[in-house]
């Protein structure tokens, strides 16, 4: 059993978070999914779609390649690098989730990204472009209730 959690958790990674269409958001993912990803918090199918839409709009070409996993019970920790290119330059940086699921689904994930080594990989100008161009997109999407930025527990 956890090594068809590492396989969906690496799938859905490779497959559906990269942006590339090879598989739907439905076939890795509840309904009810939360996507806690730098911050910000997605749900549903419409948050995947949502949060892959923002990563592809920073980065064409994009891909995942899932390169360490560790299953403990119903978790799944993924270690992965995401290349792309950045306005021209090509970026390499890499990030860790780890996925928790029920049913054979995952029903929720936290995930963090390297955005300074991407930022520093495109340096000032570029992350500034960036830097607006996501402002916007973030905006885009707390509006439309696709995306919360989620606040400190105290």
């Amino acid at each position: 059993m956890s090594k068809d959690l590492a396989e969906k958790a690496r799938r859905a990674l490779e497959r559906v978070c990269s942006g590339s269409g090879l598989e739907p958001a439905s076939r890795y993912y509840s309904p009810s999914f939360v996507d806690h990803v730098n911050d910000l918090e997605f749900r549903g199918h419409a948050g995947v779609e949502r949060s892959v839409t923002l990563y592809r709009s920073l980065l064409t070409d994009m891909s995942i390649s899932v390169e360490d996993q560790v299953v403990e019970g119903d978790r799944v920790t993924s270690r992965f690098v995401i290349s792309g290119t950045s306005h021209g330059r090509p970026v390499r940086f890499s990030g860790i989730t780890i996925s928790r699921f029920e049913n054979g689904l995952i029903v929720e994930d936290w995930s963090v990204t390297d955005m300074l080594g991407l930022l520093r990989q495109l340096g000032f100008a570029r992350s500034l472009l960036i830097g607006a161009k996501s402002l916007r997109s973030l905006i885009a999407a707390s509006r439309s209730g696709h995306a919360t930025k989620t606040t400190p527990r105290s």
